[in-house]
């Protein structure tokens, strides 16, 4: 049967396959689609991303309304019903809903004081086994049902830091083919290299024959660059990678290297600067020194391993020296991300959580 108006009424907490599914069988079966994500105000995944993510996946085929709804859930009280509805009438607009569209039981309920046609899609969830409430509770386990948004924000950022030839590449790429070898979900395992050492080879490859790293020049822009393009790549590779991401550097290192130039970070560059997960710092101490042309900074080595020390004090972040043998980096830096995997997701109850049954998916 062709409907006119379809409904969707959900959390979305967070968008899975399964939400995609729903929404795109009500696309084949009405003229137009109407999906009202409606989470609580407590809730830990914020409203304009979910949205930012449906309309990603959707397009502009669908209608796509966001608002919150703090109401308590009871389905067995008409007054609570109704404070609900109040909310989903005026999200839904003013055109007449012809049918509503869910995967839960509570559709029947809400298509009739609609007055619309219940259709129930996948309520045992047999072709796409996955909910809201598995996605929280094992986002790994669930990780091939979410797309590329919602894994981009979940995934776990290692960021390695350190000065000038000592090993930051060498452990992320380490890292990174340490998680590809696992297998599974883990195969899809990235890691980011550093964006400033393409820029010093374009810089240096423009000031033509002859030229060495030490002609090279810097200024404001061009750091504001690095750390908005190292912010971009990160964040490309998140989406397309696993629940863990490793990155060689970032906005936060890129202000020391600033300020090792121009004596100082600039505001441009610290706002882009964020708090990953984990920071791995890298001693300079028992890391020989190699000159491949484009480092120009062995004296300093010293001085920028002091300066990430105390920077990363200063901002209260999670981070880990490491110190010793390759290997012993290896195994250290592992297991300070085995543990942080091992705390898993944290998010925020619904507010549904201690009723009988919660509304939306």
């Amino acid at each position: 049967m062709r409907y006119g108006h379809g409904l969707i009424v959900g959390k979305f907490y967070p968008p899975h396959l399964g939400h995609h599914a729903l929404i795109e069988a009500a696309e084949r079966a009405c003229e137009r689609v109407t999906v009202v994500v409606a989470p609580s105000s407590a809730e830990s995944v914020p409203l304009e991303l979910r949205l930012a993510w449906l309309r990603e996946e959707h397009g502009p085929r669908v209608r796509f309304v966001g608002v919150h709804d703090d109401h308590p859930v009871d389905y067995d009280d008409p007054a609570v019903w109704e404070l609900h509805m109040a909310v989903f009438r005026a999200a839904a607009g003013t055109d007449r809903v012809d049918a509503v569209f869910s995967s839960e039981p509570y559709g029947v309920e809400l298509a009739a004081r609609f007055h619309a046609r219940p259709v129930i899609v996948d309520l045992g969830r047999e072709k796409v086994p996955v909910s809201g409430t598995a996605v929280r509770a094992d986002p790994v386990g669930n990780w091939e049902m979410l797309g590329p948004g919602v894994r981009g924000w979940l995934a776990k950022r290692v960021v390695v830091v350190g000065a000038e030839s000592s090993g930051t590449t060498t452990m992320a790429r380490a890292l990174a083919r340490h998680y590809r070898l696992r297998g599974g979900v883990w195969a899809q395992t990235r890691w980011v290299p550093e964006y400033g050492r393409e820029l010093t080879e374009r810089k240096l490859a423009a000031l033509g024959p002859g030229a060495t790293v030490f002609d090279v020049t810097w200024d404001r822009d061009d750091f504001a660059t690095v750390a908005a393009t190292q912010n971009a790549m990160a964040d490309a590779a998140a989406r397309a990678g696993s629940p863990v991401l490793f990155c060689d550097t970032d906005a936060f290192a890129t202000t020391i290297w600033e300020e090792r130039y121009l004596g100082g970070a600039s505001p441009a560059v610290w706002e882009q600067v964020r708090r990953p997960d984990l920071y791995l710092l890298t001693e300079d101490a028992g890391v020989p020194f190699e000159d491949d042309g484009l480092r120009d900074g062995e004296h300093l080595r010293r001085w920028m391993t002091g300066r990430f020390r105390a920077e990363l004090g200063a901002l209260g972040v999670r981070h880990l020296v490491l110190t010793g043998s390759y290997r012993q980096r290896l195994r250290a830096a592992v297991s300070a991300t085995d543990e942080l995997l091992a705390r898993g997701w944290a998010f925020a109850p619904p507010l549904s959580v201690a009723a009988r049954r919660p509304i939306g998916g």
